[in-house]
């Protein structure tokens, strides 16, 4: 338990600092999957996303705490309705709060007012670990967040587990998106129930029969069950969208008013 509470007192912006350092300064010293040039510009665009949402996210981030503590507070949710173990709470928190965020991540591709925001993190024709940074503020704010507050109303999650699932995903989306070579065989085998880079970067892929796919963060199981689960060998792999297929498309600027204006190929 103490363990447990020490490891989510990490404050997760000092983890990201420390993720891309590491995995950044690999990615110029390993091989790599994809190659590409003008990396630093690249990072730059990137990490300027980041750095707003850093800035005006206070305000919704206490939104989402104070929710969810609410939510607890007034015991609601199915864990407040049966009698579980803490650390089985704990780990089916994470669980859920993954569900949850797959079933928001489909919608996104589904909604074209959201699909608008969110083919802001599809857009990179370059995929390295930076690509961890390029979302739409708008987006993981408000989309993603509602995410999480309705996961902790209906299954009665608690901001433990919250903290624990972002703890566990955050380096996983760094190692999803890094630009390593990564044996096939754990596609074939950890792949079938965690989401593994190749798999995640086939979502990726500029060909929408695959974007609209492989929708999971943490477990490709929900892709499996669900039957949006779809497989391509990573060096078939367009990056992308064709929308965006040039490099004045891939700056910070364009990318964070593209949601507001009317985008041709």
């Amino acid at each position: 338990m103490g363990t447990i509470k020490t490891l989510l007192e990490i404050n997760l912006n000092y983890l990201v600092i420390v993720l891309i350092v590491i995995f950044f300064t690999l990615e110029q010293i390993l091989g790599n999957q994809f190659k590409f040039n003008k990396r630093l510009p690249h990072f730059f665009h990137n990490a300027l996303l980041y750095l707003t949402l850093f800035s005006i996210n206070f305000f919704w981030a206490g939104v989402i705490v104070f929710t969810i503590q609410w939510f607890n507070t007034n015991e609601i949710g199915l864990f407040y309705l049966i009698e579980i173990p803490f650390l089985a709470k704990l780990l089916l928190g994470v669980v859920f709060f993954d569900f949850s965020s797959y079933c928001f991540h489909r919608m996104a591709h589904k909604f074209n007012w959201v699909w608008r925001f969110h083919r802001v993190h599809h857009s990179d024709t370059s995929m390295d670990s930076s690509t961890f940074f390029r979302s739409h503020p708008f987006e993981l704010m408000f989309w993603f967040g509602t995410s999480d507050m309705l996961a902790s109303a209906i299954f009665g999650l608690d901001l433990m587990s919250n903290g624990l699932y972002f703890l566990i995903l955050t380096p996983m989306l760094f190692f999803e998106h890094a630009n390593f070579k990564y044996p096939k065989w754990l596609d074939t085998t950890i792949g079938i129930v965690i989401t593994t880079p190749n798999l995640h970067k086939v979502h990726h892929d500029q060909d929408l029969y695959y974007t609209n796919s492989n929708y999971a963060d943490l477990f490709i199981l929900w892709d499996r069950i669900f039957g949006t689960f779809k497989y391509k060998s990573v060096e078939e792999i367009k990056l992308g969208l064709q929308e965006f297929d040039n490099p004045k498309k891939q700056t910070f600027w364009y990318l964070l008013k593209s949601p507001f204006i009317s985008i041709k190929t």
